[in-house]
């Protein structure tokens, strides 16, 4: 079995499931055994000012109205931070550049700090064994190879739509038509 991760799932209109709609999905693993990644284009209605009283953490001027992001619906109190900051010490480095950290010791120094660029998760999307062959064979969703500049980009909102030109697609090529059947 060739391994999806690191890549993007992209989610297809024929995937039903509301926790995807549109989404972007950076695979962090894939095993025989299951997948697990994060939707990487999910702003949460949660920003960093809100966690850090919540949490007391000092948070850098420039980051407190950023938002968080809801990496998917399975346990989504669970934080994931992807970030661009090789001084950080607790990391696993998924792409050239691009770093998971996963404890509080590496989240508060990236909050602190300015010039890195971060993206902070709640929660994760997972699927069990066979279950995401399943989907792919399906049509639920398209693969290709992920991009670090567009894990951080500045508009979410937008990634989707990016990653599909990226395959040499036309979005609208992608949505389901509004024609009567």
């Amino acid at each position: 079995m060739k391994s999806l991760a690191p890549g993007f799932l992209i989610a297809t209109p024929q995937l039903a499931d509301s926790n995807f709609n549109q989404a972007v999905v950076l695979m962090l693993e894939h095993t025989n055994e299951g997948s697990m990644g994060l939707v990487i284009n999910r702003p949460a209605p949660l920003t960093f000012r809100e966690l850090g009283k919540s949490q007391e953490l000092e948070i850098a001027r420039s980051r407190r109205d950023a938002s968080l992001f809801q990496g998917g619906p399975v346990e989504p109190y669970r934080g994931f931070v992807l970030h661009d900051s090789a001084s950080v010490e607790e990391k696993n480095e998924i792409l050239p550049g691009l770093f998971l950290s996963l404890t509080s010791d590496a989240l508060e120094p990236l909050l602190r700090d300015e010039t890195s660029n971060l993206r902070f998760f709640l929660g994760y999307s997972g699927w069990g064994a066979g279950q995401l062959e399943s989907e792919l064979k399906e049509g639920s969703w398209l693969f290709t190879e992920a991009e670090r500049s567009l894990v951080l980009h500045d508009e979410p909102r937008q990634i989707w739509d990016l990653v599909i030109k990226s395959m040499g697609l036309d979005p609208a090529w992608v949505m389901p038509s509004g024609g009567v059947n």
